[in-house]
């Protein structure tokens, strides 16, 4: 009996461990979302020379922009359906952006917006190829020996 019971504590254990690392990875994940948000929300108010009474119009009907792209990314669309649900997205949102920052600005988000992403992405190359650089100095030869530093 008592070797029951310790085999269901030990399994227990195990779980409750297993769900708070995956807690933490999720507060890690987060963090980490908040920051990036945060970095494109002071990114794109800097590119579009955003004055406060305009983003605080314009961020509440970009959060709305993304709110739509996201659903279309969830759904079960081949992808040139995709694209072009996407495209109809910017379409309509392109109206909204031009009513409150103008016609020239609402292009020019577009435009930012893109960059963004895409300094995003390089930069999160560079930082996993420094990792995995980082990775592999420290690793034993094959052959056992440790190399001398």
């Amino acid at each position: 009996m008592k070797k029951i019971i310790l085999y269901i504590y030990f399994v227990f254990a195990a779980f409750t461990t297993s769900a708070q690392a995956v807690s933490e990875d999720v507060q890690v994940n987060q963090k980490k979302e908040e920051k990036i948000k945060a970095l494109y929300i002071a990114y794109i108010s800097q590119q579009l020379s955003l004055t406060p009474n305009e983003a605080e119009k314009f961020w509440p009907a970009h959060t709305q922009y993304e709110a739509d792209l996201r659903a279309i990314n969830r759904g079960e669309l081949n992808e040139l359906d995709r694209q072009q649900a996407v495209l109809n997205v910017k379409k309509k949102y392109q109206n909204n952006f031009n009513k409150i920052i103008g016609n020239e600005r609402s292009n020019n988000f577009y435009r930012q917006d893109a960059e963004f992403r895409k300094k995003l992405v390089d930069r999160l190359k560079q930082m996993r190829q420094q990792s995995n650089n980082n990775n592999n100095n420290h690793r034993a030869p094959r052959n056992g020996r440790v190399r001398p530093q």
